[in-house]
């Protein structure tokens, strides 16, 4: 098994070294992750500059561009062969709920899902890897049930792993996404030539942490796993879309 191994944290991160060494139990392990820190870059693929390969002593290959570009150039350019599993993480810190849309570590996972391979982002729920062992057990075991059975269709999985210790681990939820309130205002602060600028608010507070969400999960010391899905189109309303259509630009002239 050919395993493609990638993270938004950049290659240094101990999250991403962590996942590659436990990734080599199961095959063959090719690392390519961000030259630096690319959280909240979501699935932007860089197309304003060309991008550049290195490689570090630990033999990561690293980008100068976004999650979505190492998986793609990965895929594309710098592997032999395609890849048969993607794993993306141990993020530093949880993508649960709204987060999934901003999250580079769930959208290089995404990525390689368009390509057809089965895919895993891992996020540990702490901003300082504490109980990354906690982790590690979590990713071993998702991984082997994965290779023992796999689904119908091709998966794309979005697990957050508590962060506790091993012993207080409670397992492991399928869960849906929970939700958020809209994030907040923006933080104005001044350079130091006065100048006015904005820091991103930070994200809602959580207003369905139900139980059967990634949310309830993570509270209650457990493992969530969220099959996630592509496509945009709402399929829901196309007939009433239909409809509006059909009586909105009836009559429109050119």
């Amino acid at each position: 098994m050919r395993i493609l191994v990638t993270n938004d944290d950049g290659y240094t991160s101990p999250g991403l070294a962590s996942l590659a060494d436990v990734m080599k139990m199961f095959g063959s392990v090719d690392v390519v992750a961000p030259q630096n820190d690319k959280s909240g870059s979501s699935c932007s693929l860089t197309l304003d500059r060309p991008l550049r390969v290195g490689e570090a002593d630990t033999g990561f290959f690293f980008v100068n561009g976004t999650p979505v570009d190492c998986v793609h150039l990965a895929i594309s350019s710098l592997l032999p062969e395609k890849p048969d599993l993607i794993v993306s993480g141990i993020n530093n810190g949880r993508n649960v709920a709204q987060d999934v849309h901003y999250s580079g570590t769930v959208s290089a996972a995404i990525e390689g899902h368009m390509y057809g391979i089965p895919s895993i982002a891992f996020s540990l729920d702490s901003h300082s890897f504490e109980n990354l062992s906690t982790a590690i057990f979590v990713v071993e075991n998702v991984v082997t049930a994965l290779i023992k059975k796999s689904f119908d269709v091709t998966p794309l999985l979005n697990v957050n792993i508590p962060n506790v210790k091993l012993e207080d681990f409670a397992g492991y939820l399928s869960c849906k996404l929970g939700s958020r309130s809209s994030a907040c205002p923006a933080e104005i602060s001044y350079s130091p030539k006065g100048e006015k600028v904005y820091w991103i608010g930070a994200s809602g507070n959580p207003i369905d942490f139900s139980r059967g969400t990634d949310f309830f999960a993570l509270n209650n010391n457990f493992a969530s796993i969220t099959p996630l899905k592509m496509g945009f189109c709402d399929e829901k309303i196309l007939a009433e879309l239909d409809s509006w259509v059909e009586k909105s630009f009836l009559n429109v002239q050119r």
